[in-house]
């Protein structure tokens, strides 16, 4: 037995809090020789809620401080979304593991139980804050108008259901977290709308050289979560996208042992609008990513994603 505590750094909005005690709670099952502590950071995405993500500018938005804490050893395991990592990681650091991935789909928000992205009338305002999903809507529904939206999970969904606006685009992951399922009028098939890299899986960020705490991480990894959400990253990379342009890459199992990797980028206004898809054995994943990347550069994705982070600079 021993008296360590380890410290996971955490976000303090109510789903990063979920996240973080949802991680501390399976770390006690699987290592309970430990004693977990949650020490709350807050960070630059989280200060300033009145101006869109794309426009702040910058990566790192919700990591940085809390990048900073592991560094300086205040905090021996961060929890993140894995949507909100860059690709590239401070020296020193590493992603150590990820558990079981949530839902990773979107989902429409809205009063209405059954209301779907098809039926909403025209004219109606749908809010989000991502410039993935705008790109997306912009393209299914020209006739509906297209707004931004910043602020917690909650806060979101009751400016929507206060008649703010008709309806919201958001991660299923967050709300059904959350316990806010009635929120939910309808799940967006991933094939009308490709999830972002990583979305509903939870990152366990340590330091590269802190053995013990890499351990802990991969005694709580789920294996096929990582296996997809690294050919997410690797095409995420190779296009060096984020929240700043258009894009998302969505890697999924279709068969006992088949998987297909979806994407897409665009500009922002959902136009040129680039698709690229792959599909194979398993075990070829890493192949399947890199045919699907090859396939969005050569479609001129490179030059879309570049004139994208010209327009929100």
């Amino acid at each position: 037995m021993t008296d360590r505590t380890i410290v996971l750094g955490s976000r303090g909005s109510a789903l990063a809090l979920w996240q973080t005690n949802y991680i501390a709670s399976i770390l006690k099952r699987a290592v309970p020789q430990y004693t977990y502590r949650i020490e709350v950071i807050k960070t630059m995405g989280d200060k300033i809620h009145d101006v869109a993500l794309s426009r702040i500018g910058g990566k790192g938005l919700f990591t940085k401080e809390l990048e900073r804490a592991l560094l300086e050893g205040r905090v021996d395991l961060c929890v993140h979304s894995m949507k909100d990592m860059p690709t590239v990681l401070p020296e020193g650091l590493c992603i150590a593991g990820v558990p079981e991935r949530a839902c990773p789909l979107d989902v429409l928000v809205a009063p209405d139980q059954g209301t779907t992205i098809d039926s909403l009338p025209a004219g109606s305002r749908v809010a989000t804050g991502s410039l993935r999903r705008a790109a997306q809507l912009r393209r299914l529904r020209p006739d509906i108008e297209t707004c931004e939206i910043r602020g917690n999970v909650d806060t979101r969904i009751k400016r929507v259901m206060s008649g703010e606006f008709d309806a919201a685009v958001m991660a299923a992951a967050g709300i059904e977290r959350l316990g806010m399922n009635e929120a939910i009028a309808s799940h967006i098939p991933a094939k009308t709308m490709i999830p972002a890299a990583g979305q509903g899986v939870i990152a366990l960020e340590t330091r590269a050289d802190d053995d013990s705490a890499r351990s802990l991480c991969q005694a709580i990894t789920d294996t096929k979560t990582l296996r997809d959400v690294s050919a997410e990253r690797f095409i995420l990379a190779a296009l060096e996208g984020g929240c700043q342009v258009p894009m998302g890459v969505y890697a999924y199992k279709t068969s006992d042992d088949m998987v297909e990797i979806d994407s897409f980028v665009s500009a922002i206004d959902g136009s040129n609008f680039l698709r690229a898809q792959g599909s194979g054995s398993i075990a070829t994943i890493q192949s399947i990513a890199e045919q699907v990347r090859d396939d969005l550069v050569a479609q001129g994705a490179r030059e879309v994603l570049a004139q994208a982070r010209g327009d929100v600079q």
